[in-house]
């Protein structure tokens, strides 16, 4: 193999990995939705409590 042969595989493996890393696959915006949705969720109120529980101890 000669050396100049190299950097022209590199550069080609590199293009397809690029171009993998453009694509979404079809579930990432599913999962995206979901992971919005339990961001936007409000805290419980028993967790709030527990929190509170928490701070009083210190």
């Amino acid at each position: 193999m000669a050396p100049q042969d190299k950097p022209e595989k590199q550069g080609k493996s590199t293009a397809k990995v690029s171009a993998t890393k453009d694509r979404k696959p079809g579930w990432a915006s599913g999962l995206q939705q979901l992971y919005d949705s339990v961001v936007d969720e409000p805290l419980p109120e028993s967790f709030k409590d527990l929190l509170s529980k928490l701070d009083d101890a210190d």
